[in-house]
């Protein structure tokens, strides 16, 4: 499973930071970060997310307000 961020949609309302601990708070920018990401396009960061933590990953990605956050299963679909 994968989740992709766009950080430039991001208006660093934190909700994700709440819900799973692969985002964390970057306050000098106002948005939230990514953690262990690599940029896939401008301002786009992807990552795997582990098993363990497949379950927050999703609530994060439910709970942004504008939708910054997507989760793709193992074959490439859009989950959330």
């Amino acid at each position: 499973m994968r989740i992709e961020y766009d950080r430039d949609t991001c208006i660093g309302m934190y909700q994700c930071v709440a819900e799973w601990d692969g985002f964390s708070k970057d306050m000098d920018a106002g948005k939230a970060v990514l953690e262990d990401s690599e940029e896939i396009e401008d301002g786009v960061f992807s990552r795997e997310i582990p098993a363990d933590a497949e379950l927050d990953a999703k609530f994060a990605a439910r709970v942004c307000p504008v939708d910054a956050i997507e989760v793709f299963d193992d074959d490439g679909e859009q989950i959330i």
